[in-house]
């Protein structure tokens, strides 16, 4: 089988007032994150690559450490703002590679915490989080998506879904 590559953003593992700020359909913490971790192990096999678009996880880093180890695949961070431990923290905690700043992935796609500028004659589309549920920002469009848990189902998202839904966002746009 073919190894695939997830991106998910804003899990806040360990984050109370998440469920609160953004109605999470939780009814605590604890089940918030069985929730996740449950979702990404039977999406995510331990080749897949899985970005994470930051604000990981609350906890400290004994506990953050033991979350990302129960998680599949080749994790990636791109840090977010609640994300406050050291890039050599999080490496130990078991990320592949951490980066505080966006990155660009297959010469395209800006990897991103929050929302990046983009307009219709950059050669770039934006994959993002930071921004939750909040309506002013679409899902999806010709060039950018948001990948905040709220918008998909808990669950890390496939890259090729993410690459198509924006490729149909560009037919639509027409």
């Amino acid at each position: 089988m073919p190894e695939t590559t997830y991106l998910i953003a804003d899990t806040h593992f360990g984050d109370a007032a998440i469920l609160r700020y953004e109605s999470r359909p939780f009814q605590s913490v604890e089940e918030m994150d069985e929730v996740i971790i449950r979702n990404w192990n039977s999406t995510v096999k331990e080749g897949d690559t899985v970005f994470v678009l930051g604000d990981f996880s609350a906890y400290a880093l004994p506990k953050t450490a033991d979350i990302c180890q129960r998680l599949n695949g080749h994790k990636y961070l791109i840090m977010g703002n609640h994300d406050t431990a050291s890039e050599s923290d999080y490496l130990a905690c078991g990320f592949a590679h951490v980066s505080r700043y966006p990155i660009i992935y297959e010469n395209f796609w800006m990897l991103s915490h929050e929302p990046l500028y983009i307009n219709r004659n950059m050669p770039y589309a934006n994959i993002f989080g930071h921004v939750h549920d909040n309506p002013m920002y679409r899902t999806d469009s010709p060039q950018s998506f948001c990948a905040c848990v709220e918008r998909i189902g808990y669950t890390p998202i496939g890259f090729s879904e993410v690459r198509q839904r924006i490729m149909d966002a560009c037919q639509s746009a027409e």
